[in-house]
């Protein structure tokens, strides 16, 4: 059992605090949340409590006491290599809504694809509600592979999710498919009007940028812009700055070569064809990415953290152009699949190698 303490999550009881050492000098590390099994996502509620996904289709609730939960009513997931129960964010008016939101997988008729399912939580935090299904890609793809699958609610209230090209290269530049896109779509489902390709014959009205290859981290920043990071193949991980209507060039351009060594198609760049903000090369398998706002730690206020599944570390990357500044690195950093800053400031992480979910906050 966790402890709580005015409301926030305190250190587990048989977790001991850990500590990295940063530019920012030594910050401690709290267990907070234990015995997960692939978690996948986070999300805050008000007042302390949290929901957090396993990739095997488990949506717990940790109440502000700290008691953990499998809540019920979750739609049921396709767990296959990559797929099952993904991201999970909370609307931003929930206090007045209940409303949140999962991604997952789901079987169709020809194989699996990304969804995104809305449901109200009930006041004791034991099951979902109104579940209703918002978005399905079409057509979806053999395999289980390259699901993308983050979430990001925009200023308007619009959502954005991220799909993943299945890996089936060519689809990334094919309109007439969601594999390799980001989707915006209305919190009640469908294609909003101001969308790029809604009017192009063809076209799914959903799509708001294309040519991506697993985009697995996602988020606005102070602007309001969305920020995605995805996943290269041999190198060519990528953090693209989201441009309405832009394709962002795979499998056409990378800065990444194919497992096997040979060449991706035409060389990194085309004309016509996003740029990415920044790229790593050696790849670190990023997923989840958040922008800080600089509550607790002012000197990184609008820099970039990205949890990397390869090298077990969190990036932080700053500067125009970006660079990646700094790898913060401990024990509690084993293949860090989402990063979010908390309510008061301070940084989260899942560990996917730990089953832990762990928080950063300034030593005393």
């Amino acid at each position: 059992m966790l402890l709580a303490c005015a409301l926030v999550f305190c250190v587990s009881s048989v977790a001991d605090a850990q500590s990295v050492q940063t530019s920012q000098g030594r910050i401690k590390v709290d267990a907070v949340v234990e015995d997960l099994e692939n978690p996948w996502g986070f999300a805050f509620l008000p007042g302390g409590a949290l929901l957090i996904t396993e990739r095997a289709g488990r949506l717990w609730y940790v109440s502000e006491e700290g008691i953990k939960a499998p809540l019920t009513g979750v739609p049921k997931a396709h767990v296959q290599g990559q797929g099952g129960l993904l991201d999970v964010i909370v609307a931003r008016d929930f206090e007045r809504s209940r409303e949140v939101f999962m991604s997952l997988a789901v079987s169709q008729a020809r194989g699996a694809g990304t969804a995104v399912y809305r449901g109200v939580l009930s006041k004791d935090g034991a099951q979902l509600n109104k579940v209703t299904k918002i978005f399905e890609m079409a057509a979806g793809s053999q395999g289980g592979r390259h699901f993308g699958s983050r979430i990001v609610e925009a200023r308007d209230g619009t959502l954005f999710v991220t799909i993943g090209e299945r890996g089936d290269r060519p689809l990334a530049q094919d309109l007439s498919r969601h594999e390799g896109s980001v989707v915006r779509i209305a919190r009640s489902g469908g294609a909003p009007s101001d969308n790029p390709f809604r009017q192009q014959t063809g076209a799914l009205p959903e799509i708001w940028s294309y040519g991506h290859r697993n985009p697995q981290g996602a988020a606005l920043d102070e602007e309001g812009r969305l920020w995605v990071v995805e996943h290269g193949a041999k190198g060519g991980d990528e953090i693209n700055l989201i441009r309405k209507g832009a394709n962002f060039g795979w499998p056409v351009i990378s800065y990444g070569r194919h497992y096997s060594g040979a060449k991706i198609g035409e060389g990194s760049a085309k004309e016509g064809l996003e740029q990415p903000a920044f790229y790593w090369d050696p790849s670190i398998a990023p997923s989840g990415m958040m922008i800080y706002s600089g509550k607790l730690w002012p000197a990184w206020r609008g820099h970039f953290f990205v949890g990397s599944l390869k090298f077990d570390y969190i990036s932080r990357l700053s500067g125009s152009p970006l660079q990646e500044v700094e790898k913060i690195r401990g024990a509690s950093t084993g293949r860090v699949r989402d990063v979010r800053e908390g309510p008061n400031g301070g940084i989260w992480f899942l560990s996917v190698e730990r089953g832990t979910l762990f928080r950063m906050m300034p030593a005393k």
